[in-house]
């Protein structure tokens, strides 16, 4: 026989009365992205050809067949690439378990058996069973609330997955051509070595006729071996970035070593593309979307907290089975958060500040962004302007070089005006190199500050 529990239907009623009546959450409206001014161009812009998308591989334009390599596997391998894609596997989780109805089912199952008569003769086995479920209903909007916060959740990971991206390739390119760069100082100071081992052969000579003095070898001599005394420092430089980049890419430094010691020219500044406009960097920057989608988090987060001020609803449920009797019962359970009202205020009025927190700290990430781009945009045509200037400083000073070099071995020039040459020119040549490093990886700070390199190439 089955029996019915108290709860009746009058409070099945009830229960579809209250679900049918939630018509909206509680807490904020729906987040949508507060307004902020910006400039209709960056600082400088004027005659820049605009863009319309980013490059995600954008270190093709140096052309250099090995750094693309190094980037294609670094991609796939990285360990804080990796990492970061963990962190997406958990949000995802987050948003799994973030289900609209929450609730539980569980039941126990007992046999017990009963002596019966004076002399305790055993019965029949007696079998209880029972079968529990609760489930919390979404009057007011509270678990719909927590669902937007874990999805908010996501997409910031996910965007902070390419903000790493972007700043892993960065240091890819900056360790390499660090790297490159230290191979052609080495370069140059062997050959400052091999024009130095010819001016002392020259004064050598030079004593040898009569036109020259022992204090003047001298001089000529310690130049030479102060300039030897460079090779090990910068042959250590370019070890440290080979190592630098076997770490970022997880892999051992031995064939990498082989491959970058095979040697390879400087990196060279491509072209500069356009910027495109600072509102193109609400969209394009990784780091301003996941700081809107931390504001979406917390608006969410006063939604949940203000629907933990208000009752929540709950239909219980539960069916029996004693033996022959089967009995079950179905209603609705009401709470009430009458006395830790206090706290519960409390609670969302912090996360009320929470959220200001987050749209200031999604403002200031804007603002950072246009500085940002701004900042490489004038630091890349500074660079340039400075490696133009030293080529052709170079330019003189080897026309001035080879001069002076003929004037001191025909006698008609003082040893100081020929080493004052010498090394201005070797400054300049390592000057040069290293304005070129900075130009190139000036470039790459600007690709990136407009969103470049966050995506999947």
């Amino acid at each position: 026989m089955i029996r019915v529990s108290h709860r009746s239907a009058r409070a099945l009623g009830l229960v579809s009365l209250l679900a049918l009546s939630a018509c909206a959450a509680v807490g904020p409206d729906p987040f949508a992205a507060p307004q902020i001014a910006l400039p209709t161009s960056f600082d400088g812009q004027a005659g820049v050809t605009t863009r319309a998308t980013v490059a995600p591989a954008f270190w093709a334009e140096y052309r250099d067949p090995m750094l693309s390599a190094l980037l294609s596997r670094g991609l796939g391998q990285s360990l804080s690439i990796l990492a970061a894609n963990e962190r997406i596997r958990a949000a995802e989780a987050g948003v799994r378990g973030a289900a609209p109805l929450s609730g539980q089912l569980g039941g126990e199952t007992t046999v017990a058996r009963e002596r019966v008569g004076a002399e305790g003769t055993p019965s029949a086995a007696a079998n209880r069973s029972s079968l529990n479920a609760g489930f919390v209903l979404d009057i007011f909007g509270g678990a719909l609330r927590v669902r937007q916060g874990a999805e908010a959740d996501l997409h910031a990971a996910e965007a902070r997955a390419e903000v790493t991206r972007q700043a892993y390739v960065a240091e890819v390119i900056a360790a390499y051509s660090s790297a490159r760069v230290a191979q052609e100082s080495l370069a140059l100071t062997r050959a400052t070595v091999a024009s130095r081992e010819r001016t002392v052969d020259i004064t050598r000579s030079r004593i040898n006729a009569g036109t020259a003095t022992q204090f003047e070898l001298a001089q000529v001599q310690a130049l030479l071996e102060l300039t030897r005394s460079e090779l090990p420092t910068l042959a250590a430089r370019f070890d440290a970035q080979v190592y630098q980049l076997s770490v970022l890419l997880n892999e051992p430094a031995d064939g990498l070593m082989r491959q970058m010691q095979r040697g390879a020219p400087q990196l060279r500044t491509p072209a500069t593309p356009g910027t495109g406009v600072p509102a193109d960097l609400l969209r394009a920057r990784p780091d301003i979307r996941a700081a809107e989608q931390d504001m979406t988090a917390a608006v969410a987060r006063v939604g949940v907290a203000t629907a933990d001020l208000l009752p929540s609803v709950s239909l219980i449920g539960r069916v029996s089975d004693v033996g022959a009797s089967n009995a079950w019962g179905f209603g609705p359970q009401v709470s009430l958060p009458i006395f830790n009202q206090g706290g519960l205020r409390a609670a969302r009025d912090r996360r009320i500040s929470e959220a200001r927190q987050a749209e200031i700290a999604w403002r200031a990430s804007v603002t950072a962004a246009v500085g940002g781009v701004q900042t490489a945009q004038s630091n890349l045509r500074r660079y340039r302007q400075q490696v133009a200037t030293l080529n052709a400083a170079l330019s003189a000073y080897d026309r001035a070089y080879d001069l002076a070099m003929q004037s001191y071995e025909g006698g008609a020039l003082p040893l100081p005006d020929l080493l004052e040459v010498d090394r201005a020119r070797a400054s300049t040549r390592l000057t040069l190199a290293n304005a070129r490093h900075a130009s190139a990886l000036e470039w790459a700070a600007l690709q990136i500050a407009t969103g470049a390199g966050a995506q999947q190439p």
